[in-house]
């Protein structure tokens, strides 16, 4: 993130308060904690799965479009292509985890104030390629008929 000082105290990204964090930022903070207190307080098998991909579902039907657009078919990719994974939320954003652990997530351009939204996995995700470097997020500003392919063959590698 840029958050550096040009000359006469400006700065450039993301707006930043006396704190350092960004509101953006702040938010998506305060949204995992939200997540974290939930999860603690319970819930197990079908019904905390039944509640987590409720969460996902209102949270892309809150983004706005072409966001939620993407969202919805980002959603629909990964659950069809691997359905071993679970919706959940990861810091406000819809999220997908196999054994509690996040394998890869949407993230809104516009809930970060950003020219395009993005498809990320983590470390979780088995993606890794033999010469020692890969991509790890995508940007999306749309979706066609290859965009998807990719991504079903991208998500159906991570949980190999």
């Amino acid at each position: 993130m840029s958050g550096t000082s040009k000359a006469g105290g400006e700065q450039t990204g993301h707006d930043r308060s006396a704190e350092g964090f960004s509101e953006q930022e702040r938010a998506a903070m305060k949204a995992r904690a939200t997540e974290l207190r939930e999860a603690a307080r319970g819930g197990r098998g079908a019904k905390k799965a039944a509640a987590d991909e409720a969460a996902v579902l209102s949270a892309i039907a809150a983004m706005a479009e072409p966001d939620r657009a993407l969202a919805e078919r980002v959603h629909a990719i990964v659950t069809a292509a691997a359905p071993e994974l679970a919706p959940r939320l990861w810091y406000g954003q819809p999220a997908y985890a196999k054994a509690g652990k996040v394998v890869c997530f949407f993230r809104s351009g516009q809930a970060d104030k950003e020219r395009y939204s993005s498809l990320g996995f983590s470390v979780e995700a088995n993606l890794d390629e033999d010469d020692g470097m890969w991509p790890t997020a995508y940007a999306l500003t749309e979706l066609t008929e290859a965009g998807e392919a990719a991504i079903r063959k991208l998500v159906q590698k991570a949980v190999r």
